[in-house]
């Protein structure tokens, strides 16, 4: 189990990270940070999450005094091309009709701080996703949902009919879903992240 000597925060508004960080069983608080999510051409997307981890995180800084600060940002690439969220209906078909019968990589990159000792601990993890053969009127369907459109990759592999257009996955599953749970459980665990100066 993680002992924490200092509060805990998660500055994230996805609901499906805060679900996640409640699997370790650890008592936490939320709230979210709105930067600018922006992608550089030719960088790699390792560094893209990894520096959108620690945009994230400079501002929750500013919002918490005292306590253990964890941030996140997920990306799904096609064919070295970032997806992110949808910008609308039309734009959400295009991006299910390019996963359509592919394999994509999602990546995220995570940051933790505590505002104690001024560690910083970050990381990411990438996971290989294989859709089947999508059919137009499914992902009509699914988008007149309203699933996909706060999701990167405008689809979610958890919860909701996203799932089915799932084929197979190589890596951690909950990385697909906005969190890599054993890395991120492993780094609050085995250093001393959550302790006090």
């Amino acid at each position: 189990m993680i002992q924490s000597e200092l509060p805990i925060y998660l500055a994230s508004k996805s609901p499906r990270r805060k679900k996640l960080l409640g699997l370790l069983n650890i008592d936490f608080q939320t709230f979210h940070v709105d930067v600018d999510e922006e992608f550089l051409d030719g960088e790699h997307p390792v560094e893209t999450v990894k520096r959108l981890a620690i945009h994230k995180l400079n501002a929750a800084k500013e919002k918490v005094q005292t306590g253990v600060i964890i941030t996140a940002d997920t990306i799904v690439v096609l064919e070295h091309h970032v997806l992110g969220k949808p910008a609308d209906e039309a734009d959400a078909f295009r991006i299910l009709k390019l996963l359509s019968g592919k394999t994509h990589t999602v990546y995220t990159g995570f940051a933790v701080y505590n505002t104690e000792t001024k560690l910083t601990k970050l990381d990411y993890e990438e996971t290989l996703v294989k859709f089947r053969e999508l059919d137009d009127d499914e992902i009509s369907d699914y988008i007149r949902s309203g699933s996909p459109m706060d999701k990167a990759g405008a689809y979610g592999i958890q919860d909701d009919f996203g799932a089915v257009f799932v084929e197979k996955i190589t890596g951690c599953y909950y990385n697909v879903v906005g969190l890599p749970l054993t890395k991120l459980y492993l780094t609050l665990k085995h250093t001393d992240i959550c302790s006090k100066k």
